[in-house]
C-alpha cells in the first residue's frame, strides 16, 4: 500500500513536467546557430525556424488559397560595454502557396533571387524545407579584438484574396528575370516585395526572435 501511494506521488510530479516539455516541443522556434568558432569570421551562421506552419488557423486559411509568407531578417550586433552597435543586416521571405486545382503547395525563398524549394502534395512536406536552416549572406569583420552576437526576427502573416494574383505576377514579372540575371534584385526587391506585402488578412502578424550567443570572431 505504502509503495502504491508513493508511486502515485511520483507519478503526479512527473506528468506536469513532461507535458510542459511536450508542450514547449510543439511551439514555435527561431534558431541562430554559429558555424564552428574556427569559421566565424569567415562564415555566416545558419537560420531555422520550426513549426511556423503548425497552427490550425494557417493550415485552414493554406488550404483555402491564401498565402503564407515568412518574413526573415537577421542583424548583425558588436556587443559594447555600454550600447550595442547594429553593424549589417539582411532580410529574406519566404512564400508558401496552395494550388486548390493541382491540389500541390509550393515554396518559394526570395533573397537575392527568388529560389523555388519544391512542390509538394502534403502540407507537412512544404513545412519541413520551410523549417530547414537557411544560411543567409552575413557575417562579422575579421576582428578578434570585438565581440559580437546574432539577433534574428521573423513575421509570420497571410496574405488577402487580392495579393494572390499580384505574388504570382510578381514571382512571374519580377522573379523570372531576377533568377536569369536580367535585373536588379535589390531593385526589384525594393520596390516589389516591400509594397506587395502590405495587406495583409485581418491585420494579424505573428512575430518571433532568435539570439545567438556572444562570440569573437
Amino acid at each position: 500500500m505504502r509503495h502504491r501511494a508513493l508511486f502515485t506521488i511520483l507519478l503526479a510530479a512527473f506528468v506536469p513536467r513532461a507535458s510542459a516539455q511536450n508542450a514547449a516541443a510543439q511551439e514555435p522556434s527561431l534558431d541562430v546557430m554559429l558555424p564552428a568558432a574556427a569559421a566565424r569570421a569567415a562564415e555566416p551562421p545558419a537560420v531555422a525556424s520550426g513549426r511556423m506552419l503548425d497552427d490550425r488557423t494557417t493550415r485552414e486559411l493554406l488550404h483555402s488559397g491564401f498565402p503564407a509568407r515568412l518574413h526573415f531578417r537577421l542583424e548583425l550586433w558588436e556587443a559594447r560595454s555600454l550600447f550595442d552597435k547594429l553593424e549589417a543586416q539582411v532580410e529574406w521571405d519566404v512564400i508558401v502557396r496552395y494550388d486548390p486545382l493541382a491540389r500541390h503547395f509550393t515554396v518559394t525563398r526570395i533573397a537575392e533571387r527568388v529560389t523555388p524549394l519544391g512542390t509538394f502534395a502534403e502540407l507537412k512536406d512544404a513545412a519541413e524545407i520551410v523549417a530547414r536552416p537557411f544560411v543567409p549572406d552575413l557575417k562579422p569583420p575579421a576582428d578578434p579584438k570585438r565581440r559580437y552576437y546574432y539577433f534574428a526576427s521573423l513575421e509570420v502573416e497571410m496574405l488577402s484574396v487580392k495579393d494572390i494574383d499580384e505574388v504570382k505576377e510578381w514571382l512571374r514579372g519580377e522573379g523570372t528575370p531576377m533568377v536569369e540575371g536580367k535585373r536588379d534584385p535589390g531593385t526589384a526587391l525594393g520596390h516589389g516585395i516591400q509594397t506587395l506585402f502590405t495587406r495583409m488578412l485581418g491585420g494579424q502578424v505573428r512575430t518571433y526572435h532568435g539570439k545567438s550567443g556572444v562570440f569573437r570572431p
